[in-house]
């Protein structure tokens, strides 16, 4: 009886304790099921941000990509824009063609170098060129005849420095109308008829005349301050008709009334009348200025005039400085200086100081020895090479900018440096 009852009160527990149990374990499969969903649901959610951020991933990489190829193709328009000469790569001439080229004179080393200029990218080019110009850059008649007679030849191109700017105009407009396509070198025409000129290549003179400005008053500025009376710096111009002296030596007047006036001093400009009405800033007159200056022009252009206007400067006894704006200038500053020997470059001791411009023997000598203190150059030698290659792009039929060049500084530290030496012509 005990037995029994024992087993029957096992056998209720194990119902009872199957019903118990059954819910719970139900509960749980349900439970665990539904995690398992929710895991399957979040691994679909996280695998779907994960396939979301690698596509934006991708997207802000080729973005990145499409910018960084955007900026460098910038770039490199950027680049081409800052050197004009890249105009030129690749360039092959359709024809041998022929050019004639009208240069100023042959009286200076500096047409010589343009002219080795020109051999140089004629043999690269395969096409010649003839070398033209007047015994002396005041024969601007002469000039003038040799530009009409080269275009009656009706040339596939013409390469021309012009001697008077304004003498050439006639000329330009017949080449426009004959589609005579007009490379000008050396110094631009403000003034030229629409469609004839296609193409300057040309120092930029306005900065160069400016360099040579900066590096005269570095030199002077403390006897300018510490000057008890005016003083006269001097400028000697072979002439105020060709656009490049125009410009130059408007550039040094214009950087110099600048940088004594930021130190507290006035200036007036006399003597060429170009130049004193071309003057940016002059703030005083003759008599009443700090400093005065003097701007000479000789009535024709040979180194014996220049000196002549020059020794008239120097002469004075206030004057501090000259600055001749070309080789023929510089030279004829220096040939003034052969019978005064005022120049040097100590003004603190009494020295007028001396700059020139251009290259030639004379004038590095000048340099090496003290006697000027530096000197700007330009690079005829590759305004030479560029005006071939700008005609011969422009006989091609293709569309051109202009190519313009700085001017450099040189003395005696720097003659030797490899971005110097090779503009140093004799």
């Amino acid at each position: 009886m005990k037995v029994k009852k024992l087993i029957a009160l096992g056998l209720c527990a194990a119902m009872v304790s199957s019903m118990t149990v059954s819910p719970v374990l139900a509960s749980e499969d349900a439970a665990a099921e539904e995690t398992t969903e929710d895991a399957a649901a979040e691994e679909t959610t996280e695998d779907a941000a994960a396939e979301e951020e690698t596509t934006e991933d991708a997207a802000a990489e080729e973005e990145t990509t499409e910018d960084a190829a955007a900026e460098e193709e910038t770039t490199e328009d950027a680049a081409d824009a800052e050197d004009p000469t890249a105009q030129f790569d690749g360039l092959t001439a359709n024809e041998a063609y022929e050019f004639p080229m009208i240069v100023k004179s042959f009286q200076s080393t500096y047409w010589d170098a343009a002219q080795e200029g020109m051999k140089m990218a004629a043999e690269e080019l395969g096409v010649t060129y003839t070398p033209q110009g007047p015994n002396s850059e005041s024969d601007i008649a002469d000039q003038v005849n040799m530009v009409n007679t080269a275009i009656s030849a009706n040339p596939v191109g013409l390469g021309l420095a012009a001697c008077d700017t304004s003498s050439v105009l006639d000329a330009l407009q017949e080449c426009a109308d004959k589609g005579i396509p007009v490379v000008t070198f050396d110094t631009g025409i403000a003034d030229a008829p629409e469609g004839s000129v296609v193409c300057e290549v040309a120092t930029d003179n306005v900065q160069a005349g400016s360099v040579a400005a900066e590096h005269m008053y570095e030199a002077i500025k403390d006897v300018i301050a510490n000057a008890e009376g005016q003083v006269i710096i001097g400028e000697v111009n072979q002439d105020a008709t060709a656009l490049n002296i125009q410009q130059r030596g408007g550039g040094f007047i214009d950087k110099m009334i600048e940088l004594i006036q930021a130190d507290g001093k006035t200036v007036a400009v006399t003597g060429n009348e170009f130049y004193v009405n071309a003057a940016q800033g002059a703030d005083a007159t003759e008599a009443d200025a700090d400093v005065v200056i003097q701007v000479a022009v000789p009535a024709q252009t040979t180194v014996e005039l220049c000196s002549t206007e020059a020794q008239a400067i120097l002469s004075q006894e206030n004057c501090i400085a000259i600055f001749g704006s070309n080789q023929t200038a510089a030279e004829g500053v220096l040939a003034a200086n052969a019978n005064l020997n005022v120049l040097g470059s100590d003004p603190a001791n009494g020295d007028v100081v001396g700059v020139g411009f251009d290259a030639g023997s004379i004038i590095k000598a000048a340099v090496q020895d003290g006697t000027f203190i530096g000197a700007v150059t330009q690079s005829p030698l590759m305004m030479g090479y560029y005006a071939i290659y700008a005609l011969t792009a422009a006989a091609n039929g293709q569309e051109l900018q202009d190519v313009p060049t700085d001017g450099y500084w040189y003395d005696a530290t720097n003659m030797e440096d490899e971005d110097i030496a090779p503009n140093l012509y004799d």
